[in-house]
């Protein structure tokens, strides 16, 4: 089963956020956590055509001119100085790094992250609380104007 939720929970999930869940739903059989140990690559693997053919420019490998270049400081003239490819699921709140790096991103305004609904135990429902504190928090709010998690 797919399950997925928007934050800000106050602000409704854009069409772009829904046409995300729309994929993973399409597939939900074929990467079902409770059915299928998929490495995060095979998740995206099958999620490819169905992103591709919504719009969206997917990575297809873990080699650098298969992942997508995001940058994220700008040096004398423009040159980019740093960057970071997104993607990988949860491990050891490698959420929270992917958190981090699109926060740092140019012109990055959402965030997507699918982890298994369960792996080591309840993944997708971690995440999900940590990223209901953060926003029920007034302590830190993220500069994206929304995040979309997916349990899968």
């Amino acid at each position: 089963m797919i399950y997925w939720d928007w934050f800000p929970r106050s602000d409704p999930a854009p069409l772009v956020a829904r046409t995300v869940v729309d994929a993973f739903t399409e597939n939900a059989d074929a990467i079902a956590s409770g059915n299928h140990t998929l490495k995060s690559n095979d998740v995206l693997a099958v999620l490819r055509p169905g992103l591709q053919a919504r719009g969206f420019t997917v990575e297809s490998g873990k080699k650098v001119p298969e992942k997508i270049q995001v940058p994220v400081l700008f040096g004398q003239n423009g040159h980019v100085v740093k960057s970071f490819e997104a993607g990988r699921a949860i491990v050891n709140n490698q959420f929270l790094k992917d958190l981090f790096q699109a926060c740092m991103m140019h012109d990055v305004d959402y965030l997507g992250i699918a982890v298994r609904n369960t792996y080591v135990g309840p993944d997708y429902r971690r995440m999900v609380e940590f990223f209901e504190t953060l926003y029920t928090s007034s302590r830190m709010q993220p500069p994206l104007r929304g995040i979309l998690t997916i349990g899968y």
